[in-house]
């Protein structure tokens, strides 16, 4: 069974609507006691890092998150759920996150840019993705669906599993052992992003 991590800061119905198309069991949990009886974990979001920060730290869910993680069982983050795996965020001002990705989140650098383009990175690009079982069946670049403001920087190479590209390249799909994240919204992809959450399952 699937459990969705409830820190009032994600698009919950339609995650979990996706796991349902799938027929994969799926349930919004906001109790941090009840989050070690999940099988797999999700950890979805939307909005700013630190309020997000906050409210895990509220309901106790972010060492609850932390102790999940530990357990070797698979985690999987989704667009600021993604982020907030890192160290650190500098979205209005330096905020800590979970640790359990070595690296930290920025604003995309529009000083980068060679053409005008607008923040945030929204709608339909591509992902260039690694040989990694949460791609299996997919071409090596396909389209999913962003918007995020923010970017993650992975401090080692080799936990960046996907990289896309607005300005310039950018990590936008991270795993370091059991614990993984998309920036992208599987849920909003269509069958490239269900094909993602079925290979999460068959991990």
């Amino acid at each position: 069974m699937i459990g969705i991590v409830d820190y009032k800061m994600g698009n919950l119905a339609s995650v979990m609507n996706a796991f349902h198309l799938l027929g994969e069991e799926a349930v919004i949990e906001s109790d941090p006691d009840k989050l070690q009886t999940y099988e797999r974990i999700i950890l979805p979001g939307v909005g700013a890092f630190a309020d997000a920060m906050e409210h895990l730290q509220e309901r106790g869910m972010d060492q609850a998150v932390r102790e999940y993680a530990s357990s070797g069982r698979y985690l999987l983050g989704i667009c600021l759920g993604m982020q907030l795996l890192f160290d650190s965020s500098e979205e209005f001002g330096l905020t800590k996150g979970l640790g359990l990705i070595e690296g930290r989140v920025v604003a995309f650098d529009s000083s980068r840019f060679h053409t005008p383009l607008k923040v945030p990175h929204m709608g339909w690009n591509r992902m260039f993705t690694a040989q990694h079982p949460l791609f299996e069946g997919l071409d090596e670049a396909h389209y999913l669906y962003f918007v995020h403001s923010y970017h993650a920087l992975c401090e080692t190479p080799s936990d960046t599993i996907g990289e896309s590209h607005y300005g310039y390249r950018f990590t936008s799909a991270v795993a370091h052992e059991n614990v993984m994240g998309i920036q992208p919204h599987p849920e909003k992809s269509h069958k490239n992003g269900l094909t993602i959450l079925k290979n999460f399952i068959n991990l």
